[in-house]
Parts: structure tokens; sequence; C-alpha cells
């Protein structure tokens, strides 16, 4: 890498400030701001994987203690027969026993922010990226020698670089709650997923005795699954009332729920200009289905901190791995695909698991984790015509 730089970074959520920890660790001058008057904290849980928690512990974040680790992911039918189960503890040992976890956004942000020096309360009204410049919402200005908009999917920095916001709805929400119940999975290492094949329902403890539960399915603006729909509790208990404990004692308890509507949008080869790039959901929105949001912004971190003198490089190494898996992750496969799981073992859902891991990212194969996954019979790329036990 060549000289130290004074970076800008517009955003401080994941990708943000593990970028600020990665490129302060590499020398570089670094200043984030946020337009909020402090760190945002909002949201759910949030699944992370061992590529992710080697690149969190890499930048000098401590996890121990965080979240929940994950042991096993069980796929189960609507009536609760096993369908089969990744084991995360060889997936672990694969990846140089960096753990997958399952924690709570708040308790990320925190561990990530823990020393980042952000700038709060500083909006940002408009953006030079040939310059790599920002003005905020006073008319003040600041300049650096490289600019990095970490701000989100409606991203100021963004819109400079490309026109309006290009995410789009792909016909599928989220509907999620946390709950502190005692059930077989609150605070188990074990998530559990369920699927129709038109809709996913799952669970994961995210530690400290709490646990997020979900459902995923098909809704647009105006429909009965859609935000303020009226009787929206009942509709659920309604859909999926007759699944599997602990599904219908949640829903009978649930009075406050979160929703959120999925989003894409096209990823383009190159994602900046001049001295300015994007991260995370500026650069590549994609579902939660895949549980791979945050996990692809902490790579974006990590690849721009070995590669920040060559923004377009970084742009063109990281679109080959994104496109793949927001594609996937668009498709909503989970739920499209999940009664398909009944069709292979254990042992071969967890070593094509393992292979997705690897395809989705940048950091495992870097780290040469991938020559003993690269040869084993039957391991079938996602790309390649997968099944939703390839790719979840």
């Amino acid at each position: 890498m060549g000289r130290n730089m004074r970076v800008l970074i517009v955003g401080a959520g994941v990708a943000g400030l593990t970028a600020a920890r990665g490129l302060t660790t590499a020398g570089h001058q670094v200043e984030v701001y946020e337009a909020a008057p402090q760190l945002r904290t909002e949201g759910g849980s949030i699944s992370i994987w061992p590529s992710s928690t080697g690149i969190l512990r890499g930048f000098g974040v401590d996890l121990d203690g965080a979240g929940r680790r994950l042991e096993a992911m069980e796929s189960r039918s609507v009536r609760g027969r096993g369908l089969a189960t990744i084991d995360l503890t060889a997936v672990e040992r694969r990846f140089g026993g960096n753990p997958s976890l399952h924690i709570a956004r708040r308790e990320l942000v925190e561990r990530i922010a823990d020393g980042v020096l952000v700038h709060y309360g500083h909006e940002v009204r408009a953006a030079d990226p040939d310059r790599a410049e920002i003005t905020f919402t006073d008319g003040t200005t600041v300049r650096g020698d490289v600019l990095i908009g970490a701000d989100g999917r409606k991203s100021v920095v963004g819109r400079t670089l490309r026109g309006e916001n290009p995410s789009k709805l792909n016909g599928w929400v989220t509907w999620q709650a946390f709950t502190t119940r005692p059930t077989e999975f609150t605070d188990s290492g074990r998530s559990m997923m369920v699927s129709d094949g038109r809709a996913l329902g799952s669970m994961a403890s995210a530690g400290h005795g709490r646990m997020l539960w979900w459902f995923d399915l098909r809704a647009k603006p105006g429909s009965p699954f859609w935000e303020g729909a009226p009787g929206l509790a009942d509709r659920l208990r309604e859909r999926f009332g007759h699944w599997p404990e602990p599904f219908p004692t949640l829903l009978q308890d649930a009075e406050t729920l979160t929703f959120y509507p999925h989003q894409i949008h096209r990823v383009p080869a190159v994602w900046g200009r001049g001295p300015t790039t994007l991260m995370g959901d500026a650069a590549h929105t994609m579902p939660p289905a895949m549980a791979m949001g945050s996990t692809q912004a902490l790579e974006d971190a990590w690849a721009l901190t070995r590669s920040l003198d060559d923004l377009r490089g970084y742009e063109r190494a990281r679109t080959k791995i994104v496109r793949r898996v927001a594609r996937a992750a668009g498709s909503e496969m989970p739920a499209r695909q999940g009664p398909l799981m009944a069709l292979f073992t254990d042992a071969f859902t967890t070593r094509n698991y393992m292979s997705w891991l690897r395809k989705s990212s940048g950091y495992l194969q870097q780290e040469g984790w991938a020559s003993a996954l690269q040869h084993r019979p039957g391991s079938t790329s996602p790309a390649n015509g997968s099944t939703w036990a390839e790719s979840q």
C-alpha cells in the first residue's frame, strides 16, 4: 500500500465503522461523519459467518461473549419433522476456528464503534466525488484524499455517482420481533428454519436471554401483509399458527413486530469515480434472505483496507463476489427451496454450505482455506443451479 491518506467516511453503520477501524489500523487518518446525533443502534439481530468474525478480530474488535455462537442450523417441515442440519462447528473448524455468531445489531455496532472517533450530527448535503469533498447542511465543507460512501441504500455520496437510489422492491417482506420467552432456541446455539416453498419462518438466539424470530413472505404495498395493514397480527396467526412450536406460542404473544421490505438493485462493475467509492448497502443493497448484508459490508471493509490505493480494483474484485451473493439473496432461495432440504444428507449439506461461504468471501479465498473444499466430491457451486442447502 502506498502513502498514508486522509480518508473521509460518510455513515457510521456496520460498514463505515468497520472500515474506519481497518483503515486506522493500516495507518491512515480516518474521519467518520454521521447524520444521526448518536450511534445508530436500531434494528433486529444479525448472523455473521466465519469470514466476518475473522475480519472483526483482525481489526481488534472484542467479540468475547458477543451474541450467541451458532453451532447448527436446523431445517424442519411445517409439521415439525427434521429435514437437515448444517453443522456450524465443522464450518468453524474448517475456517480457522472463526465462529458463526447471531448478535443483536445494537451489540454489534457498539462493539465495532468502541474506540472509533465519529463526528455525529453531521448531515451531508452534497458530495464532489472528483475532489473527495463533502458539504454539510450548514454549508461547511471538508476534503480528503479518499471519500467513502457508507451511508446506506439512500446514499448521498452514491447519488452523486449514479443518480437516484437504484434499489427497488422485490415483492418480499420480513416481519420480526425479539422475545425473552424461554423456548428450546431462546438461548441455544441452534437456529431453526421452516419453509413451505412460499414463505420462511426462522429463529435464532441473539444471546443474553433474547431471541429474534421472523417470517419472510410475499407482500406488495397495500396488500394484507404490508406495513399498516389492519389486523396484521391476526393474519400472521392465521398464516403460520399451524407451524411447529414455538411459532404458534410466539404469535399469540406478539404485540409489536418490525417490518422490513426487501430491496434489490443491480450491482455495477464499478461503484465509484476518481478518489471516491462506496461500500455496504450504498454499493449493493440486498435482501436479508441469505443473511449476507452485513457480511458483505465487512468484506468491503477488509478489501478496502488492502486496496485503498486502487479503488477501481477494489470495486471490480468485490463485484465478482457480490453479484453472485445478491442474485441468490434476491431470489429468496431459502423460502422457495426449504422443503428440498430433505433430499440431502447433513454431511452433504454442511460441505456445500462451506463451499458457498468460501465463494461468498474474498477473505476466505485469500486466506487459503479453500484448498480442501475445491475438489470435494459433490461440492456443487451455488452459481450453477444450487439448492437451498448449498446457498443458505
